[in-house]
């Protein structure tokens, strides 16, 4: 999406600049800030090694109090790094509140970048008064580049609808390339609407969306330390104020923050490192959802199939083992069905008589595939969206701190 397509939203401007965290020339630090009367909500790693801004978002949203602005930086995830990280996240905090002249304990710190080193603090607060000096309506762009690390091409997503006959708007920007398997969101996320929403609505709107969307997606099966998704809520559009999921407008209003969610969430995965194919991996006839997403992530994650993809060898065995290792109670594989596209490869526990690897090679060719499994023995259905595993996936993470 180009800059001159992504929606402002009224009430919060974003404010982006070069500080020098790692690398020279490029746009490494971005600040958020939220009008009053704005609500927000937001989901975390579950990592246990949660990085130092992660602790403080969920202490500083648990306490309940408004939220003024978010910092972001990227080149150092500040995790790993101990009391000292919590120290360095909560000066940054402290500076930009002292600036906006704001508790600040309405701050919120994000970090993305590489693990176990500390943040150049000095060189974050001097980037600071830039980042403030360019905040605007229209800075969707700039920050979406200011968030990334290997990622090729920034993420951005809007929507435009209505809500009893008002205008509403939906913009998200996320970032993601690699550790990408999250247990909640992905590595950094921050979608925001105009619509009025009370805080309860907000967090289940954040839960649903996330789960449906970013819980869906791996492209190496390893979760980051860092892995935040924040929603908010600037209620500037002239719809009804929605405060219980009861309301006329509340589904709407979640499922339009969900595919915004989707789309950004797909973009990862189309932007996975050294990723030269977009799989979707279709899991139905379960007989719990979390069956289901248990067998599509032990597909998704097999480096075996993702391999095979990469090769566009229909070495499909490989997707066998994974669904049979994916620990799944009394699942009977005489009942499976396999497709690669619509081609039925897998039946009754072994290969379909009509299958040739001939009708499956231009498949597994193309940049898209998509891979059905039919358990057949209940009514859930999940879809997991993964990318397969390349050469330059290995090349790209040798030499991550080069």
């Amino acid at each position: 999406m180009d800059d001159e397509s992504i929606l402002a939203i009224n009430g919060l401007t974003l404010g982006a600049t070069s500080a020098a965290i790692r690398k020279r020339g490029r746009f490494d630090l971005a600040v958020l800030l939220l009008e009053e009367n704005s609500t927000v909500a937001g989901v975390f790693t579950q990592n246990n090694f949660s990085a130092a801004p992660v602790q403080i978002c969920r202490q500083q949203l648990a306490a309940g109090k408004p939220i003024s602005a978010m910092v972001i930086n990227t080149g150092m995830a500040n995790a790993g790094t101990g009391n000292d990280g919590i120290a360095d996240a909560k000066r940054i905090c402290h500076e930009l509140a002292n600036l906006l002249n704001v508790d600040p304990e309405s701050v919120l710190p994000f970090s993305t970048g590489v693990i176990m080193e500390r943040l150049p603090v000095e060189k974050i607060l001097a980037g600071l008064p830039n980042c403030l000096k360019s905040l605007n309506k229209s800075g969707w762009g700039e920050s979406s580049r200011a968030i990334l690390t290997t990622d090729l091409v920034p993420k951005v997503c809007s929507r435009a609808f209505k809500i009893a006959n008002k205008p509403v708007r939906v913009t998200g920007m996320a970032k993601g390339s690699g550790m990408i398997k999250p247990n909640m969101a992905t590595m950094l996320a921050f979608v925001a609407t105009d619509a009025r929403i009370s805080g309860n609505c907000l967090n289940e709107i954040v839960n649903y969306a996330a789960e449906r969307t970013f819980n869906r997606i791996s492209v190496d099966g390893d979760t980051s330390t860092n892995d935040s998704f924040m929603l908010i809520a600037t209620g500037k559009s002239e719809g009804p104020t929605i405060t219980s999921n009861a309301d006329d407008g509340f589904l709407k209003i979640r499922d339009e923050i969900t595919l915004v969610c989707e789309d950004l969430a797909k973009k990862i995965i189309l932007d996975g490192e050294g990723a030269t194919k977009f799989i979707e991996i279709r899991v139905e006839g379960g007989l719990s959802i979390e069956e289901a997403r248990d067998i599509g992530f032990s597909v998704a994650n097999s480096p075996l199939v993702k391999t095979a993809f990469y090769a566009s060898d229909p070495n499909l065995g490989r997707i066998m083992s994974a669904i049979g290792a994916a620990g799944v109670t009394g699942l009977d594989v005489s009942k499976i069905e396999i497709f690669i596209g619509d081609v039925l490869v897998a039946q009754n526990g072994g290969p379909s008589p009509n299958y040739k690897e001939s009708d499956v090679k231009p498949i597994m060719e193309a940049k898209d595939i998509i891979v059905t499994i039919k358990l057949n023995r209940g009514q859930e259905e999940v879809t997991i969206w993964t990318c397969d595993l390349s050469y330059d996936y290995i090349k790209i993470n040798a030499e991550y701190r080069s």
